[in-house]
């Protein structure tokens, strides 16, 4: 283990130096909202699963039952959340990245670097989802009067179940690696992508959550108890950390031990055999890693030139950037199993609310359907932040140690920002208006609805953009070899809690004056001139908060760019 600690060991450096790094406030008021931020999230986790597993445990008989699903379900989504960090993690850290060339020149064996390295993705792979699992099976030992069996069955168990998701994608990727042609070691993230897509759309339709709120669906509550009491496979390792944890609830040791060795074999028994695995095939994917990369769209001129044509009326040079950002994110495969993850979260978003019984609320349907209207709103911004910190925010610092080429360009910075907003600007609102449309269509609401959905969308998104731009450019990552990874970093933090802000922040200006407009609608009144007044102020201020949120940010990150 001595030459694996002493490859470990740089890594450990740079957690350290990144820690000391900065000068006056700026070194400690970083890592103080960061921790502020990931407290008071953890906080948040433990007080809805304590309030909702009270709520489970003040149910005689049934609620253990849910408690217990509830348990097992949120073991699977760990399960899986790791599984697809791992892949990540593992596929960058042993076939990306850019030492890999120095560590493999150092009188080390082949086996003690994958080893190195494989301990290094796991760690970081695993630790969020470590540290904010905590809260729930804190809240679970609490709330059933846990003793310390519990607590430590936990530790036994779910750090083995990391290390068989770990092992287990690093026994996916490398056969993966060794097979692909040479120069095509990106693509890998496509097929995960591909593959994760077409998991998420299976899990939604083979659970069928339509049923839960369809009584006819059963015959009897006998069947429905059977349905909830249904345990999971034997084969998954979840299966076995659920039973040792429920066991160590129960007071149960044998079979604690028993449940908690048997993942701990496994996961040793999956070291092992990847270990084994690596002697054979890890440097042949590595070589082909290594080799020049082939597009993945072929290159024509004729195609080319007409797309230049379409785009005449700009300059020269910013025509080359428009240009530019395109072909830049078609070749870079990196990016498209982000579009795979964008298209299963809008099959998820659309089935939700293609399957609401609303004919079942003993609320008015038109009623409900307009509240749900107005709540989408949110929900679509929501989505569309999502997708602008994996796009739009990382779209300055994509331009790695080349930047400098940007700064001797013969166009200004301001351009430069004005391009990137424009390329994905276009796409977004496409994408978010298609959302509130379709959802809209499927809730049945007013056209008053339908149009103050669509109208705000329209307003909010240049604002979202803009934010995701101009943060990008305030807290740009040019050393990053990835840097869609940078959506972790500070900026981006600041980012997704700005458009949460600015989201909420429209939400509540427009929800009095829609309120009042539809209440009127339904009682046949019309508005008073306070009502007017009132609608129109509130809107105004929503006009002039999106300007704002596009102007603002875009001079920052202008002013920041220059400086460097």
């Amino acid at each position: 283990m001595k030459e694996i600690l002493t490859l470990l060991k740089p890594r450990l450096w740079s957690f350290k130096n990144r820690g000391l790094s900065g000068t006056g406030k700026s070194r400690y008021l970083k890592p103080l909202f960061i921790g502020t931020f990931g407290l008071a999230f953890w906080i948040g986790i433990f007080v809805i699963f304590y309030r909702v597993l009270t709520y489970f445990r003040g149910v005689e008989g049934f609620g253990d039952i849910l408690a217990g699903k509830l348990l097992s379900m949120v073991l699977v989504t760990f399960f899986a959340i790791l599984i697809f960090s791992s892949l990540l993690t593992f596929l960058s850290k042993l076939y990306l990245s850019s030492d890999l060339v120095l560590i493999h020149s150092m009188p080390v064996s082949r086996e003690k670097i994958f080893l190195a390295r494989w301990i290094e993705s796991t760690i970081d792979s695993s630790w969020m989802v470590l540290v904010y699992s905590l809260p729930v099976f804190l809240s679970y030992g609490i709330v059933h009067g846990a003793g310390p069996l519990f607590y430590a069955t936990l530790t036994i168990s779910f750090l083995p179940l990391c290390l068989i998701a770990s092992g287990i994608s690093a026994i996916v990727v490398m056969p993966a690696a060794a097979l692909l042609p040479a120069g095509r070691i990106k693509s890998i993230f496509v097929f995960f992508g591909f593959i994760l897509f077409l998991i998420l759309y299976l899990a939604f339709r083979l659970m069928r959550p339509e049923r839960l709120v369809n009584p006819d669906e059963f015959a009897s509550v006998v069947a429905y108890l059977n349905t909830l009491k249904t345990s999971g496979s034997p084969w998954l390792p979840t299966t076995w950390v659920f039973d040792s944890l429920c066991s160590a609830l129960s007071g149960s040791a044998g079979n604690t031990l028993f449940h908690c060795a048997l993942t701990l074999c496994f996961a040793v028994t999956i070291i092992f055999f990847m270990t084994w695995i690596s002697k054979v095939i890890y440097f042949s994917g590595l070589s082909k890693g290594q080799t020049a990369q082939i597009r993945l769209f072929s290159s024509h001129s004729r195609r080319e030139r007409r797309f230049g044509y379409f785009l005449s009326f700009l300059s020269g040079p910013t025509r080359a950037f428009v240009v530019k950002e395109i072909k830049t994110f078609l070749r870079d495969r990196t990016q498209w199993p982000q579009v795979f993850l964008v298209a299963a979260l809008i099959v998820v978003y659309l089935y939700n609310f293609s399957v609401l019984p609303l004919e079942r609320s003993p609320m008015e349907t038109v009623y409900l359907q307009n509240i749900l209207s107005f709540l989408n709103m949110g929900l679509t911004a929501f989505v569309l932040t999502a997708v602008a910190a994996r796009f739009v925010f990382p779209a300055v610092s994509i331009e790695g140690n080349s930047f400098w080429i940007v700064k001797s360009a013969p166009i200004p910075i301001q351009t430069f920002l004005r391009v990137k907003f424009f390329i994905y600007f276009f796409p977004l609102l496409f994408l978010s208006e298609v959302l509130i449309v379709a959802t809209n269509t499927l809730l049945h609401v007013t056209p008053f609805m339908m149009a103050l959905s669509v109208i705000t969308i329209f307003c909010v998104a240049p604002g979202i953009v803009s934010m995701g731009v101009g943060l990008g450019a305030i807290y740009p990552d040019f050393q990053s070899a990835n840097p869609a990874q940078s959506v972790t970093s500070f900026g981006g933090l600041l980012f997704m809690i700005l458009s949460a802000g600015f989201i909420g922040m429209v939400t509540i200006l427009e929800a009095g004056p829609v309120y009042s407009v539809f209440m009127a609608g339904i009682r046949g009144e019309a508005l008073t001139a306070v009502q007017w007044i009132w609608l129109a102020g509130s809107f105004s201020m929503v006009l002039v908060l999106c300007v704002l949120s596009v102007v603002v940010p875009m001079r920052l990150g202008e002013r920041v760019l220059l400086e460097r």
